[in-house]
C-alpha cells in the first residue's frame, strides 16, 4: 500500500499540492485525474521521490520513500516520466534492459536478460527489439519505455500520461496491456490520466484533484457522476452507463 500523509509541495510561496492524505490499494490500477494544475504530476514525482517534498510523508509497505535507499527503493517502485528521452542511440533490447539496472547494476545476468525477454514478449515487441528507437512510431517506442519499466519488475508502477502522442487505437491497447500487467503480474499501477472515459473503463479506483488538493476518490462509480464532474472540473457533464461502465458523453 502507498500511505500518503498531510503531503505538501511549494515552490517559494506558490503551493502546488497541499495536505494531501491518501491511502492507494495495492493491486489493480489507481488513476490520478483532474484539470491542468490540479497538481497531479508533483504527486506522482514526489511518490516516487523524483520531487523532494515540502512537508508530509510517503510510505511504500512502511517503506519512507525519502528515507529508504535508492537500490531498496528501486526494486519496489519504479516510474515512467511524461518526457522520456534517450541521448544515446539505443535499440527496444538495450532500452528495456536498462530497467534491470537496480539488480545488475550494468552486469547483466541470465534472470536479467529472462525479464528483458518476459517484457518485450508481453508489449510484442520481438520483431522490433534489434531495431534503434529512433526508427520507431510514437505507439512503438511508447511500448519500449513501458517494457523497460515493466523489465524493472518492482510491485509498484507509476506512469504520467503514458497515453500521450497515442491515436486513439493505441491508447485503447496501452491501456489494456496495463490493465494485463496490472491482473496477470499483480502489480499496483498508478497513472496520471486526463482521458476520464480510460479512467472509468480501466481503473479499480480513481484519485481526483483540483487546484492542488485531492477533492474526491473511491471506485469508477463514486467518481463517474455529474455532481462529482461539476466539482472537479467546474463544468456539466452528462454521465451515461454504457455496457456497466460510467462514461461521459458532452460536455454542457
Amino acid at each position: 500500500m502507498i500511505e500518503i500523509s498531510n503531503v505538501r509541495k511549494s515552490y517559494g510561496d506558490t503551493i502546488v499540492v497541499q495536505n494531501v492524505s491518501l491511502q492507494i490499494p495495492r493491486r489493480g490500477i489507481t488513476s490520478i485525474i483532474g484539470p491542468n494544475g490540479a497538481g497531479k504530476s508533483t504527486l506522482l514525482s514526489m511518490i516516487s521521490r523524483l520531487a523532494p517534498i515540502t512537508a508530509g510523508t510517503v510510505k511504500v509497505d512502511g517503506l519512507d520513500v525519502t528515507k529508504t535507499p535508492s537500490d531498496v527503493l528501486a526494486k519496489r517502485l519504479s516510474i515512467l516520466r511524461q518526457d522520456n528521452r534517450v541521448t544515446s542511440r539505443l535499440t527496444v533490447r538495450d532500452l528495456v534492459e536498462f530497467g534491470r539496472y537496480p539488480y545488475s547494476k550494468g552486469r547483466l545476468t541470465a534472470e536479467d536478460r529472462a525479464q528483458a525477454d518476459k517484457a518485450i514478449g508481453f508489449l510484442g515487441l520481438e520483431a522490433l527489439s534489434d531495431r534503434f528507437l529512433d526508427e520507431l512510431s510514437g505507439g512503438q517506442r511508447q511500448r519500449a519505455y513501458v517494457a523497460m519499466v515493466l523489465c524493472q519488475d518492482t510491485d509498484y508502477v507509476l506512469f504520467d500520461e503514458p497515453l500521450n502522442n497515442l491515436d486513439m487505437k493505441h491508447a485503447v491497447g496501452m491501456m489494456k496491456l496495463l490493465r494485463q500487467a496490472a491482473d496477470t503480474m499483480g502489480k499496483t499501477i498508478v497513472l496520471v490520466l486526463h482521458d476520464i472515459n480510460f479512467a472509468s473503463c480501466y481503473s479499480d479506483f480513481i484519485v481526483a484533484m483540483r487546484d492542488g488538493a485531492v477533492v474526491r476518490h473511491g471506485p469508477p462509480a463514486e467518481i463517474m457522476t455529474s455532481e462529482a464532474m461539476r466539482e472537479i472540473y467546474d463544468m456539466d457533464v452528462e454521465i451515461r452507463e454504457i455496457q456497466g461502465r460510467r462514461i461521459s458523453i458532452y460536455y454542457t
